[in-house]
């Protein structure tokens, strides 16, 4: 594994932009892409309205896409979430980046975010490029105890065949796997959104999936409390 120290997810300004006065101003302003969302309003032309009216950075910006979602949307998927004992004896099938590097970026004490629908997400964003930290191992071995606790039966981890890396990592969970007695199923294929969409017993924060799977679990919620991280809430 690269022994390389890289912050994940970490943003230039962030101190400045999420905390102390800048939190007032998120919050006013999500206050008001979440009313234009209730009524009908695509959430980036949204932000993008609200960003410029608040002088918001890109980042900020950003930030309120992936926090704020409508109504409507909140709803169907607390009804599709579910309860860990519902899990007991389960199959979970998770989008393996998207959860590692949420992680990651907890260890790593960088910029994390407090969602309207009760996930945890970051602002890091992947664009095909991955490569293993310090923080990767660590990761994998909360997911690991986490679902032996949970008594999950198997985890199925899907990992995206074009991000670099995604063999190096599928050897790393299989290693760490060793040491658990949750069956494992690691799978590097092209479009795991489209396949994570059809199943049950999700485990992701991508909002996209979110609504159109059949259910889902908040592991990464769980997970992020083993870490000491604190997320931010913008709204």
């Amino acid at each position: 594994m690269e022994n390389k120290q890289l912050k994940r997810g970490s943003g230039a300004h962030d101190e400045k932009e999420f905390y102390g006065e800048s939190i007032d101003k998120l919050r006013k302003a999500a206050e008001h892409i979440r009313y234009l969302i209730n009524e009908g309003y695509d959430i980036k032309g949204a932000s993008v309205f609200v960003g410029n009216h608040f002088l918001l950075s890109e980042r900020q910006r950003l930030a309120l896409v992936r926090s704020i979602s409508p109504d409507e949307k909140l709803y169907l998927r607390r009804e599709k979430e579910c309860a860990a004992d519902e899990l007991v004896g389960k199959t979970v099938y998770i989008d393996g980046f998207n959860t590692i590097i949420t992680l990651e970026i907890a260890l790593c004490r960088s910029l994390l975010l407090r969602c309207m629908d009760g996930t945890i997400r970051d602002l890091a964003g992947l664009r095909g490029t991955y490569r293993l930290i310090n923080e990767t191992q660590k990761s994998v071995e909360i997911i690991a105890g986490m679902l032996e606790q949970l008594k999950i039966k198997k985890a199925v981890f899907y990992l995206d065949a074009p991000v670099s890396n995604s063999g190096r990592l599928k050897s790393l969970i299989e290693n760490i796997w060793e040491n658990h007695n949750t069956k494992l199923d690691v799978n590097v294929i092209n479009d795991v959104d489209k396949t994570l969409q059809e199943k049950e017993c999700v485990i992701t924060s991508d909002a996209i999936i979110l609504d159109k799977c059949k259910s889902w679990f908040n592991l990464i919620s769980l997970c992020i409390e083993k870490t000491e991280a604190v997320p931010v809430k913008v709204w």
